[in-house]
């Protein structure tokens, strides 16, 4: 977890740094070189998005794999390269810049680690040499590539000495660093949006007055906006609605929702089903899932109502499918930021299948990620139906879509047999 952990810190100060270089004559590219096989590409990419270029390290010592990075590089026709770890959480955006302002100047910029070795590496041509009769992983690596690069002639910057995280003894440096990121966050949020709510929750209702009078309750808190969106309901759902925005819209859950995110004015939309219970504090869980680098929206963990053992069955299914295939549905409680949402159109107007097309359209433009926590979803379709028929019902909905089934038709046969 603390590796994951400062990857996805590290991760940030080279994503600002692309950002702040993206309008300049030589912007900056990204890539990351994994340990593993070429297999495992898909792995990285569901962790910390698609939209980097992946590169499997392959064998040998940790110089081989320099090399092999570098060498691959300067093939692609860049002019600078810069080599860094995920370990030393102090080297931020700014001293990553002034790397490659030194490389204007020097043949050689190295970052010295305060235990003997380097945390950063930059060349603007390979140079072989650096990376053979090294003793790897010791306190002699920096001195032994400096009397390398001197034998050879080359012009050295080295940046100040920064700490690795190699040792228990180290952990207080990235602890500071974590928390000064944190407060530096909070404050931008702060001071971006004083007056505005964080989260706005849609929550489309059709005659769902018992069902919404469960979870208003959870819902309405300090910063968060509750916004209930009725279709048309007989039942006194909107009279159970106290305490949020009520809007009436025409009948249809793609309509509705998109209806709630027009008014909404959070950064943040979560759209909530109204048989559907949110986790206790499940806004720290949606602001901490979308800060995962390369992630574009996130949905929770599902635990169904009932204590069947086929229910069990069926939530590890949506487990896997989540994680794995980074499909999660509406019942999981889809969140993402408002200004992505828009960007995309919302919901395409589908009667069925509308939060299953929009995560696919949301999948091709970065991660969508799971919380690791749950919704607990009311259990009445699996008690009506049975859980087999349920999920196979469902199964062939997902089935007939990809099929090319118009959704018109699948929404009037999937009614049929609610």
């Amino acid at each position: 977890m603390l590796q994951r952990q400062m990857t996805e810190h590290t991760l940030r100060q080279v994503e600002q740094l692309v950002s702040e270089r993206l309008e300049q004559p030589e912007p900056i590219a990204l890539e990351i070189w994994y340990a593993g096989e070429e297999g495992d590409r898909a792995q990285m990419q569901q962790w910390l998005g698609a939209k980097w270029n992946y590169q499997a390290q392959g064998t040998g010592d940790l110089g081989d794999r320099m090399a092999r990075a570098f060498q691959a590089a300067f093939a692609s026709g860049v002019e600078q390269v810069v080599i860094i770890g995920s370990d030393c959480p102090q080297l931020d955006a700014d001293r990553l810049s002034q790397a490659f302002r030194s490389l204007q100047a020097h043949d050689l910029v190295l970052g010295e680690a305060t235990d003997g070795g380097y945390y950063l590496i930059g060349l603007w041509q390979f140079v072989a040499e650096l990376f053979v009769s090294i003793d790897w992983s010791t306190e002699r690596v920096l001195q032994q590539t400096l009397e390398i690069a001197k034998r050879l002639s080359l012009s050295i910057a080295i940046l100040e000495p920064l700490t690795d995280i190699d040792r228990p003894e180290d952990l207080p440096i990235w602890e500071a660093v974590r928390q000064e990121a944190e407060q530096s966050r909070l404050s931008a949020l702060e001071l971006s949006a004083p007056n505005s709510p964080k989260l706005s929750v849609v929550i489309p209702v059709l005659n769902e007055a018992d069902a919404l009078a469960a979870i208003l309750p959870t819902v309405l808190q300090d910063g968060i906006e509750v916004i209930v969106v009725d279709g048309g309901s007989h039942d006194g759902t909107v009279a159970r609605a106290k305490g949020a925005k009520v809007i009436a819209s025409q009948v249809g859950r793609a309509k509705q929702m998109n209806a709630g995110a027009a008014i909404a004015t959070g950064e943040t939309l979560l759209f909530l089903h109204a048989d559907t219970r949110l986790p206790a504090n499940f806004a720290s869980w949606i602001e901490h899932t979308l800060e995962q680098p390369g992630t574009i929206a996130g949905a929770f963990e599902l635990s169904i109502e009932g204590n069947q053992l086929g229910l069990r069955c069926v939530e590890w299914g949506v487990k896997w499918r989540s994680r794995l295939l980074q499909m999660p549905y509406g019942d999981q409680a889809i969140f993402l930021k408002a200004d992505i949402f828009t960007a995309l159109g919302g919901f395409a107007d589908l009667p069925i299948m509308e939060d299953f097309e929009l995560v696919q359209r949301l999948r091709a433009l970065g991660k969508v990620a799971i919380a690791p926590a749950a919704v607990v979803t009311s259990g009445r379709r699996w008690q009506k139906l049975g859980i087999l028929q349920t999920t196979l019902i469902n199964q062939l909905v997902i089935a007939a879509y990809f099929l090319g089934v118009p959704p018109a038709a699948i929404g009037q046969w999937y009614r049929g047999r609610k």
